[in-house]
């Protein structure tokens, strides 16, 4: 991709798109009230994802929030009490957004997907940040899933990011206490990849976000699939799946990357797998 530079794309009320030498940088933009998700943010979200899906210019997605929150979870008033005002079908239709972006339209995103979580984490925004397939968070970030103090359970999928992410013991832990943890806990337990200084959070996600643009777009996209898939299918059934989805994988690839190394490290001695990616400049 050529290099190009920071620039606005498309023009939504609560959420900013800016895309940057390949990366398009997400950041829900209501620092007024942490970056909750409403009906109007949730809405957005599910345009904006359209439109980057099919946007040639982006390879990465990265996830963020404005100020000093990646997000505070549902708004309270606009996503329930005013809601549940609605009729029920109205109710039914602004709970289905809010799932197909922040669970279904996120997690199977064909680009590769990063949550940058710059601060305060609660609630519902475990269920995007654990869509996303890579997580860097500041180690000042504070998490939390407080649903236990106000009465009720983490739902929207809530529970179920942090089983698939942390331990057993953990996951009861902090939901039953609701206590709260900062980034190098959530490193630590598994909730994220990686938790480093705030003042290096957006180099260091870049960098990563950079190394994937470096990557065989199809193959990324296979992979991600497979990760997914195979979690739930017993060993037999996941080897069928992972050898039709390479022959997928090898069918796309407009780069013919499997040739292309194989050409590379027999023939040219120029590619090491284990330390290089192999040669793309003649993509």
């Amino acid at each position: 991709m050529t290099s190009e530079p920071l620039r606005k794309f498309g023009d939504w009320e609560t959420v900013l798109v800016e895309i940057d030498e390949g990366i398009a940088w997400v950041t829900l933009n209501r620092p007024e009230k942490r970056n909750c998700m409403s009906p109007k943010l949730n809405s957005e979200m599910i345009e904006i994802l359209d439109a980057l899906e099919v946007e040639d210019s982006v390879g990465v997605l990265v996830l963020t929030g404005a100020g000093d929150s990646f997000t505070a979870g549902m708004d309270l008033k606009e996503f329930f009490r005013e809601t549940d005002q609605l009729p029920y079908v109205q109710q039914t239709k602004i709970r289905r957004q809010a799932v197909l972006w922040q669970n279904q339209m996120l997690m199977n995103f064909p680009k590769p997907t990063i949550a940058m979580v710059n601060g305060w984490c609660f609630g519902g925004a475990f269920t995007p940040l654990v869509s996303c397939d890579l997580a860097i968070a500041a180690e000042e970030a504070q998490f939390g899933v407080s649903e236990i103090n106000w009465g009720i359970i983490p739902a929207g999928n809530v529970t179920r990011a942090l089983v698939a992410t942390m331990n057993l013991r953990n996951a009861m832990m902090y939901i039953l206490t609701g206590r709260t943890f900062d980034g190098r806990k959530a490193a630590e337990m598994g909730l994220v990849n990686e938790a480093v200084p705030l003042s290096d959070l957006r180099a260091h996600t870049r960098a990563l976000a950079k190394e994937l643009l470096g990557k065989n777009p199809q193959a990324l996209r296979a992979c991600k699939a497979a990760v997914r898939t195979v979690q739930g299918l017993p060993w037999d059934i996941s080897n069928e799946y992972l050898q039709a989805k390479q022959a997928q994988t090898k069918l796309y690839d407009a780069e013919q990357g499997r040739a292309r190394s194989l050409n590379q490290f027999l023939d040219e001695k120029s590619f090491k797998p284990g330390l290089t990616n192999y040669r793309r400049d003649e993509a």
